[in-house]
């Protein structure tokens, strides 16, 4: 199974690729970037297009995307909403199965806390992915871990028929 983990938002947007087998094993992670001196829907096609690249490249099996958490600065919740319809949307045209998670979930299946911070998620999305280094920018490491929370819970559903 090959599952691609994003972390939506409009300037910096995660991505992971991970494939699982015997072993969950990384396939690529890194982030798409955008200009600030773009107008939003410009930076929108941008972020489009390159998940629409991903998807081509990698063919995952599903796309596991993290749902907003509003924060207290609604202008930019907005943003990133928009920017993660727009990861919904690429893998929806493209026919990949999409599963959505919260925050708290991905925390909790991976760092075993729901209100673990971004150091914490790195360095267990490096220790559980067996990393040299911790996956940077911490967007990319929070793709990894939606990837991850994914297979988790797949992998649950198996044992347990949930």
């Amino acid at each position: 199974m090959i599952v691609m983990g994003i972390d939506p938002g409009i300037a910096i947007c995660g991505y992971g690729v991970l494939y699982e087998k015997d072993k969950i094993q990384v396939m690529d992670y890194g982030v798409i970037e955008t200009r600030s001196d773009l107008s939003k829907p410009q930076r929108l096609k941008k972020v489009y297009e390159s998940y629409i690249e991903l998807i081509e490249k990698y063919n995952p099996d599903a796309v596991a995307v993290e749902e907003l958490f509003f924060n207290k600065n609604a202008k930019t919740a907005i943003s990133v909403g928009e920017a993660r319809g727009v990861a919904l949307l690429a893998a929806a045209l493209k026919g990949v199965e999409i599963y959505e998670y919260t925050p708290l979930q991905i925390k909790q299946m991976v760092v075993g806390y729901g209100w673990a911070k971004k150091n914490q998620i790195q360095e267990m999305t490096r220790v559980l992915l067996n990393l040299k280094e911790l996956p940077r920018p911490d967007d990319a490491a929070d793709a990894l871990a939606v990837a991850l929370c994914h297979l988790y819970y797949k992998n649950i559903e198996k044992i347990y028929g949930v």
